[in-house]
């Protein structure tokens, strides 16, 4: 089972360091392509609209496909815009081509995560879900902070060449080892946005787009934030989101989604304003950046638990809708950082992501009290 899911957990891991080491690049590709740090950030931003806006147009429109198919013209429309991307020469072109990639991204990811769903037993479901999702949280530990000091060596063009072959790879392992998958999947594009009207649906997606806009309007500009080693700083977020990915899906059987998300927005905003305490010094930024990591991506699991809980029998639009306001949220997190940073520089960045992260606790405490919480964790399938 596992050897048939490694090159789709290969693909995501191609696909979340093309996404992530962005933020680790924007000192050099401001510097090449003469425009300000905020400029640079917009070319997240880009991506993360186009994934959220083309995720669910593309899933509609390869409806009729086979999965393996699908995967692999994910992987080469993804290869090809970071190619592009490499040999871009102006501003403007190297954001076009940032929306070719993330249409590769926005067919692959979700795409992964039905293979392997229909890859393997309910009983070992969860573990494979979690081995394939597992590379976007390994590409933020390894991928990113590798990418951030190559970009930082040898300029910010190799990085995006180091992704291509990351990609590659990835689609040589589908290419070899997936098998030719036929998934029920409708093309009707209406369906897709049907739990929309479900305001159980709303809340979460609400909660979704405010935690991301907090921490990506940091995380977007965290070059900027900090006058000690990127790559380290980024490494050991990095690490700390597996750590909380994968004690989450613990935690939240134990204690309940509630608990779990409010805990880690609380936490996570915390950590957000002490930013500045922890650029006083590496050992201190390191053990930061670990604990804002871990205790960040300790709500993904919940978030998962409470779409499921909402919409029971269609599972996989309801992600992929929780998957598109996490991306909504990196993109106004881009464009508010940035606005911020040109404005009021880095304690603008800092005092804007905190002040999202208590709008977003504060949103959830009034929109998820305790007795909804209950009944969605007695009415929620086993997974």
């Amino acid at each position: 089972m596992s050897s048939r899911l490694y090159p789709l957990a290969a693909g995501n891991f191609a696909v979340g360091t093309g996404m992530f080491v962005t933020a680790g690049l924007l000192t050099p590709i401001s510097a090449d392509l003469k425009i300000s740090t905020s400029a640079a950030g917009q070319l997240m931003t880009v991506f993360a609209l186009a994934y959220a806006v083309l995720s669910p147009l593309l899933a509609a429109f390869t409806a009729r496909l086979s999965r393996k198919r699908v995967l692999l013209i994910a992987l080469a429309v993804f290869v090809a815009g970071n190619v592009l991307t490499a040999l871009a020469p102006t501003y403007t072109l190297v954001m076009v081509t940032r929306v070719i990639a993330a249409a590769g991204a926005a067919m692959f990811t979700p795409t992964a995560s039905g293979v392997a769903n229909a890859l393997t037993t309910p009983d070992r479901r969860r573990g494979a879900l979690a081995l394939v999702m597992g590379g976007l949280t390994v590409a933020s530990a390894v991928g990113v902070p590798l990418g951030t000091w190559l970009g930082s060596a040898s300029g910010w063009r190799a990085t995006l060449w180091l992704v291509v072959g990351l990609g590659v790879i990835g689609f040589a392992g589908v290419a070899a080892l997936v098998p030719d998958v036929k998934i029920a999947v409708s093309g009707r594009l209406g369906e897709r946005f049907a739990p929309l009207a479900d305001r159980r649906v709303l809340v979460v997606l609400g909660t979704q787009f405010l935690m991301f806009g907090a921490g990506f309007t940091a995380y977007t500009y965290i070059g900027s934030l900090f006058d000690l080693p990127l790559p380290a700083v980024l490494w050991a977020w990095g690490v700390g989101g597996i750590v909380g990915n994968q004690l989450g899906g613990r935690l939240t059987d134990s204690y309940g989604p509630r608990a779990m998300v409010l805990v880690g927005l609380g936490a996570a905003t915390v950590f957000i304003a002490l930013i500045p305490v922890a650029n006083l010094a590496l050992p201190i930024a390191l053990v930061w950046a670990f604990l804002w990591g871990a205790l960040g991506w300790l709500v993904a699991p919940a978030q998962q638990f409470r779409t499921v809980a909402a919409v029971p029998d269609n599972v996989p639009i309801g992600l992929g809708l929780l998957s598109s306001a996490q991306y909504i949220g990196l993109f106004a997190a881009g464009i508010a950082g940035g606005l911020a940073l040109d404005g009021y520089g880095r304690t603008g960045v800092v005092v804007l992501a905190a002040g999202v992260g208590a709008l977003a606790l504060l949103f959830t405490l009034v929109t998820y009290p305790r007795a909804a919480a209950v009944s969605s964790r007695e009415s929620a399938p086993v997974k």
